[in-house]
């Protein structure tokens, strides 16, 4: 592992993504945007579609599929529990607490690290890669409302809560179609088409606008947590369950380089919606993001050769 090609798979495969983030960025410093309401465009549009249209046209087989499922909660839930632990430890606030579990547990697997797996290992890895992103949705939308949630309400409360998050409901159709070998009309076919071209895109953007809005949080040693949990032990943790798997090529690449992303920009809008520590979760965000580079680039090269 030379500096040459470390300073190339940056170039080439982490670049382009940040570089339309700093558009993003540059446009929120410059604008007066409202990224919030744009979250929750994506939050309720965008980001049930592209799961809806990734779900409905993986290639994997069923066991690739379930396999693949499996790797993706262990590695969640693994990083989750050891948020906990240390949050524990560290004896921080609930609200604190919920929100280190949700940005160490969730990685930005969409907008950040399926534009990243196509870049640096092509299609066979993205279908494993999307299959991770489509399995993170579901658990984020499911199990990290329900996280977001217990930041200030009761477990009950809490779980009513997810039956109000579209991804559930995207999934759930998808399924069926899959299930019973229905295709969509074309009209609708092309809508799903035409909006999941454009999530990454937006999600690329809106990461940018949020990070436009940091505010440093006080919680440092909260902030150095979370951040170390996921660009550290993430990729540790997928590397290790990747050969517990008996994970090669293709699928160690897609899943072991989703679990190593930053935390999601998306955690920054369940913050915002359920009353977490805005403050700090946009922190973990912002400085994950841009410490990234720094572990993502010798790990693409790791699992290059």
């Amino acid at each position: 592992m030379n500096i040459t090609d470390l300073l190339n798979t940056f170039a080439n495969n982490l670049l382009p993504i940040l570089i339309l983030s700093a558009a993003g960025f540059t446009l929120g410093k410059t604008l007066s945007i409202d990224s919030r309401s744009l979250g929750r465009v994506v939050f309720y549009i965008f980001s049930p579609i592209l799961v809806f249209d990734l779900l409905l046209n993986t290639q994997l087989n069923s066991a690739e599929i379930f396999t693949t499922m499996a790797y993706t909660v262990l590695v969640c839930s693994s990083v989750g529990v050891l948020a906990f632990a240390l949050g524990k430890l560290f004896h921080f606030e609930r609200p604190v607490l919920m929100a280190i579990i949700l940005t160490s547990a969730f990685g930005n697997t969409g907008n950040y690290g399926l534009p990243v797996v196509s870049f640096a290992f092509g299609e066979d890895a993205l279908a494993f890669a999307t299959l991770f992103f489509v399995t993170t949705s579901i658990l984020f939308n499911t199990v990290g409302v329900l996280i977001a949630s217990l930041g200030h309400m009761d477990f009950k409360t809490a779980l009513a809560g997810i039956v109000k998050v579209p991804a559930v409901y995207a999934v759930t159709l998808a399924a069926l179609l899959n299930r019973f070998h229905l295709i969509l009309p074309i009209p609708l076919a092309r809508t799903v088409d035409l909006a999941s071209n454009a999530s990454i895109p937006v999600m690329i953007v809106l990461l940018g606008l949020e990070l436009s809005r940091v505010q440093w949080s006080h919680s440092f040693k909260a902030l150095g947590v979370s951040a170390a949990l996921r660009l550290l032990a993430g990729p540790i943790i997928g590397l290790l369950l990747a050969s517990l798997f008996g994970f090669k090529d293709a699928a160690r690449q897609g899943t072991v380089t989703e679990s190593a992303m930053p935390a999601a920009v998306t955690s920054t809008v369940l913050a915002t919606e359920y009353g977490l520590d805005t403050s700090l979760v946009t922190a973990i965000v912002f400085i994950g993001t841009i410490l990234s580079p720094l572990t993502l680039t010798p790990l693409l090269v790791y699992l290059g050769k």
